[in-house]
């Protein structure tokens, strides 16, 4: 199963020979990432990363959807009991 994660680009540097790379923060972490595949993101926008590549641009209230359903995987769940959603 592959699984990308939606973060928000904090900084973008261009290394050459023309290599987009960028930090990107999930949650309070911060990863450094391949922005090659998006091309004309810009430091705020929010990106989904997997494998260390940036993959696409989504919105902010995509992003967080995203996240929360991810927080809510998390969660225990009591033998028995079915998960909400």
């Amino acid at each position: 199963m592959c699984l990308g994660i939606p973060g928000r680009v904090v900084s973008i540097e261009e290394r050459p020979p023309a290599l987009t790379m960028g930090r990107v923060s999930f949650g309070g972490i911060t990863r450094e990432c391949c922005l090659a595949y998006v091309p004309g993101v810009k430091p705020g926008d929010y990106v989904v990363v997997h494998a260390g590549f940036a993959i696409t641009v989504v919105d902010e209230a995509e992003a967080e959807r995203t996240l929360a359903y991810l927080r809510e995987m998390d969660e225990p769940v009591e033998p028995g009991q079915a998960r909400s959603g």
